[in-house]
């Protein structure tokens, strides 16, 4: 199991990704979907590990709805760049 304080601290990383991807998303020219994804799908997979210490039955909804739509976006960005 994972300390109390590293769940903390994952969590936050994890929030700090998604802060950063909204910052980027917000000021970016033009928006690099692979990063975008990538970065919000990360944020979403450590704040689900924090919840699994700190479990939250709202934000664990919130955490996979969120970790899905960012997979998706990763993977059509994927196909896209591969063309």
């Amino acid at each position: 199991m994972i300390p109390s304080l590293i769940s903390d601290i994952i969590g936050i990383c994890g929030s700090a990704l998604f802060i950063g991807a909204f910052i980027y998303a917000n000021i970016a020219e033009s928006l690099n979907k692979l990063l975008f994804n990538a970065l919000n799908l990360i944020g979403a997979v450590l704040l689900l590990i924090s919840l699994s210490v700190n479990f939250n039955l709202a934000a664990v909804v919130l955490e996979v709805a969120w970790g899905i739509i960012a997979l998706v976006g990763l993977i059509r960005a994927l196909r896209k760049s591969s063309e």
